[in-house]
């Protein structure tokens, strides 16, 4: 059974998530990650390779990160690795998980537009317009 255990974000990531916190006003980091994950999936191209290098800044518990929905999460990102070619295997998954993880926070975190509440749910609502044409 494949599962995630822990999220873990770079030092990056941790200042990605400070910003936006700062400019949401959303307090908590595990409610930020869901939606930087959720940016990601819904790019059409695989996130690009990265090596995470050192020790993570922050870690959270995958129940803390998914919440209620954590199995939800979890089963979006096995299609989006089927679908992208993947093998559906632990280090596959999780690998996937933290690319996508980060390369969300990073369109998040840059984004003139998200300076606010607003601004996020614009943007995100921007990301799956597309979808659902």
């Amino acid at each position: 059974m494949i599962t995630i255990e822990t999220v873990r974000i770079d030092e990056q990531g941790r200042e990605q998530l400070i910003r936006l916190k700062r400019h949401t006003g959303i307090e908590t980091w595990n409610v930020l990650c869901r939606w930087a994950l959720c940016a990601s999936l819904a790019e059409p191209t695989k996130p690009p390779a990265r090596q995470f290098k050192g020790e993570p800044a922050v870690e959270i518990a995958w129940r803390v990160f998914g919440g209620v929905h954590h199995e939800i999460y979890l089963a979006l990102l096995k299609q989006r690795c089927l679908q992208d070619g993947l093998e559906l295997d632990q280090a596959t998954v999780h690998e996937q998980f933290r690319l996508h993880l980060h390369r969300g926070l990073g369109y998040l975190a840059s984004d003139r537009s998200v300076r606010s509440i607003g601004g996020l749910a614009r943007k995100l609502d921007e990301i799956d317009a597309p979808a659902a044409a």
